[in-house]
């Protein structure tokens, strides 16, 4: 027992003790009274979905009473009695939620944006920099997808052991005690057999990092009992090679019933304790907990349960189990807490004050929408007196004005059936409708679309070029200047960390990082295991803890390992917080041309679309590689940094401005100025581009050269569009399949820019071929475009344009 808890014990009087049960007892009812009035909610149609955490608030409070200021929380959407013990929700704050309140002052989790159950501290001020961690409790955005929750765990814990390691880190106290912050995950016992959870587990595990895993085991997966689960129909019986010995790494792993105050209160204590003052991870299995709504409000667990299944969930209850535990428990002095008729009266008056703020949740929600009504609805009406199609428009507004608990949906789709009604006529009332409309339209975007990326001053979109600076002609390797510029970032942000397969020892599989770990140690550059889930994991927890990781993934084609990570979480930080949280994570790998089947894919198309709210960057050579980490570093967005594969030996010239010169997001290069033809690509086929452009010329035709740079954010000054008023003609050359990146970019120049307009030749694109790109040298040039493709794609434009000059 620690000094710290033997004082306080100490201390403690019966009359305080007694306080805390009662207190936690409310708090028990409180939460259940939420959940059960959360139900009725949804079924009376005033929430559109509903998934409660009723059946494990006893264990909740347990956890809760060891999470102190600067700890975080990785949960799941069970977890409302945790976060109300720890002071980050409120009854209101819930109802908000489960109404999608889109005011961050009502519902500060996520503004309305994500379903009820899923938690958040707002742990970024309104400019989006940093609140000092260390002054409050902190919980990372839960999100759905099962298991989702447990690669930033992992980070997070890894967070403390970087803090507790690093001396250059000890003044950084808005984020750190000295690495004393433990990080506590929760999942549902069904969840545990996803594999995220055991490659986190394991990771964690080897790591020895400060994680507290609990497991809430009410014994099912929706309808699907344990014993189709999990090996041994148990999962810390599953999980007991991995516990911890005198000679080994490994885990502590606790059991406790879910309605067993006394044994969860020490159990807790006993855990947590060991994690935090020993850097070692322990696993928290608490059976018997019960669920009993069942799962959700899309179904009743009466259809798989048994009714003596049902009748044991009843009796072991931890609502019920905590009520008699309290009537019959009795002091050393004799004392009692309280009788059941005073539980029972307890429990009533939270019930009622539940209700009450349930209401005024709703009255808030409401008015926020009435508020939107009454400015639409004087115009609607004044539209329908001055129209010929007034009796057709009154009933529109009629139907609007009946539809029980209307919502800007409903408005919106009132408002525009209005004024196609009166197309052709012209009035006051229409025209004020109509910019009524488009200015309601803003400010929807705020409420719905906005922080897809960072809206700060620190947003790396905003940040200016600084090119390169040399002071000779020297060549080197381009894996030089990514090794050398990569030390001089190392040396000035001690906040800085990269990890990642063979990334530690040999600096990498192209040795960029090559003498780092030697240099800087194996805390800030350090192998992993292969698990690239939990190698982007380990970056966002870290990254969501103010630090700045650099996540290797050895092979673009690796990528789809995380990339569900990537685009559940990473991606929606910012959005799915409203900018209450970020995670500025740099995913650094390499991909594109290696002549083989599983090592030179390039799904870029499948990419983009799945991670929009990371950064997307397709550097065509080593220094434009090392110029965006120099601009990530500086700004506060996460991003993909694609390295070319076959570009580490290629030659290029040593700047001298190392760590300064920064590569811009979103805005092209235009490498060679031509007449003819645009040609758009990015990254290594953009270099067969320069060579294909060489022999052009040849023929007489003038090729401009466009590098996007990158491909999210893309072309955000709209500059490819002016080369296409030049040359009126274009190309899209990628090695992504047919459809993929290619159709992304033409979309954006034709479409977005209007290039189609200055067409005069029908655009093209040039991709690889639908298949995984064959092994070797041959199979990669008939797998993939290559120079003589470029050059015959471009030749045929101009072969339509003008036969004669160009003839086959």
């Amino acid at each position: 027992m620690s000094n710290e808890k033997a004082e306080v014990l100490e201390t403690t009087s019966v009359e305080d003790i007694k306080n805390e049960i009662l207190s936690d007892f409310q708090l028990v009812c409180r939460s259940r009274e939420v959940s059960l009035l959360g139900r009725k909610e949804v079924l009376t149609g005033k929430a559109k979905f509903g998934i409660f955490g009723d059946g494990k608030e006893l264990a909740q409070i347990a956890m809760a009473k060891q999470f102190r200021n600067g700890d975080f929380r990785s949960g799941y959407y069970r977890d409302q009695t945790f976060m109300m013990a720890i002071g980050s929700l409120t009854v209101k704050e819930y109802f908000a939620a489960l109404y999608a309140h889109t005011d961050v002052e009502k519902e500060p989790a996520s503004g309305g944006r994500q379903m009820g159950g899923h938690y958040a501290t707002r742990n970024l001020n309104e400019d989006g920099t940093w609140k000092n961690l260390m002054e409050q409790k902190n919980s990372s955005a839960d999100i759905s997808p099962t298991a989702g929750q447990m690669p930033r765990l992992l980070g997070l814990a890894q967070a403390s052991k970087v803090y507790r390691n690093n001396s250059d880190l000890a003044d950084w106290t808005n984020f750190t005690n000295g690495g004393n912050e433990v990080a506590f995950g929760t999942i549902g016992d069904a969840s545990t057999s996803e594999g995220l959870f055991w490659e986190t587990i394991n990771a964690a595990g080897v790591l020895q990092v400060p994680m507290v895993m609990s497991v809430w085991d009410d014994g099912w997966g929706i309808s699907v009992p344990k014993k189709y689960q999990t090996t041994k129909g148990n999962i810390s019986d599953a999980l007991a090679g991995f516990a911890k010995d005198e000679d080994s790494n490994g885990y502590k792993i606790f059991k406790v019933k879910g309605w067993d105050y006394p044994s969860l209160i020490k159990t807790y204590e006993d855990a947590v304790e060991y994690t935090r003052e020993n850097h070692v991870p322990s696993l928290i299995h608490v059976e018997e907990v019960t669920q009993p709504q069942g799962h959700s409000t899309s179904g009743s667990h009466e259809r798989y349960k048994t009714p003596e299944q049902l009748e044991w969930a009843k009796e072991y209850d931890c609502v019920n189990q905590f009520k008699k535990w309290i009537a019959n428990h009795k002091f050393p002095d004799g004392s009692t807490i309280a009788t059941l008729e005073e539980l029972e009266e307890t429990h009533k008056a939270i019930k009622k004050e539940v209700r009450a703020e349930q209401k005024a949740a709703w009255a808030e929600f409401t008015k926020d929408l009435k508020d939107d009504f009454n400015r639409v609805m004087p115009l609607m009406e004044q539209i329908a007196d001055g129209s010929k199609n007034k009796v057709f428009i009154e009933k529109a507004v009629a139907d609007f004005k009946a539809t029980l608990d209307p919502i800007r949906k409903d408005m919106f789709s009132a408002a525009k059936k209005v004024l196609r009604l009166t197309r052709g006529e012209d009035f006051p009332a229409k025209t004020a409708l109509q910019n009524l409309l488009a200015q309601l339209q803003e400010e929807m975007y705020d409420k719905y679309s906005s922080y897809l990326y960072s809206e700060s001053a620190m947003s790396p979109v905003k940040i200016d070029e600084v090119a390169p600076s040399y002071d000779d002609e020297e060549l080197v390797d381009g894996r030089i200047i990514l090794r050398e510029n990569f030390k001089h970032i190392f040396e000035n942000r001690p906040e800085v960390l990269s990890f990642g397969e063979d990334t530690g020892k040999i600096g990498g599989v192209n040795q960029s990082m090559e003498g780092m770990q030697e240099q800087f140690g194996e805390l800030r550059v350090s192998d992993t295991g292969i698990r690239e889930a939990t190698i982007v994991g380990q970056g966002i927890g870290m990254a969501l803890r103010g630090l700045r990781p650099i996540a290797e993934i050895q092979y673009l084609d690796y990528l789809l390992y995380c990339l569900q990570i990537m685009s559940d979480d990473l991606a929606t930080i910012q959005y799915r917080t409203k900018g209450g949280q970020k995670a500025p994570l740099i995913i650094r790998t390499r991909g594109h041309r290696l002549e083989g089947v599983w090592h030179a894919g390039s799904p870029m198309g499948g990419i983009i679309n799945l991670v929009k709210g990371i950064h997307v960057c397709v550097p065509r050579n080593m220094t434009k590689a090392a110029g965006f980490y120099n601009t990530l570093l500086e700004g506060d967005d996460p991003a993909l940094v694609i390295e070319c594969l076959n570009g580490y030996r290629s030659k290029e010239k040593m700047p001298t401005n190392l760590g300064e010169f920064k590569t811009p997001l979103g805005i092209p290069e235009v490498v060679e100025e031509g007449e003819d033809v645009t040609i758009v690509s990015y990254g290594s086929t953009f270099n067969l581009c320069v060579q294909a452009a060489k022999e052009l010329r040849e023929v007489g035709i003038s090729v401009e050269l466009i590098d996007v740079q990158t491909l999210i954010p893309f072309d955000i000054n709209h500059s490819i569009v002016e080369s296409l008023k030049k040359t009126n003609r274009v190309l899209f050359v990628d090695e992504d399949v047919e459809g993929g990146a290619t159709g992304y970019m033409m979309q954006q120049v034709l479409q977005k820019q209007g290039g189609y307009y200055y067409l005069d030749s029908a655009p093209k694109t040039l991709t690889s071929k639908d298949h995984r790109p064959a092994y070797g040298s041959d199979g990669d040039y008939f797998s993939k475009p290559n120079v003589e493709d470029i050059f015959d794609a471009v030749y045929e434009i101009m072969h339509e344009f003008s036969p004669e000059d160009f003839p086959y």
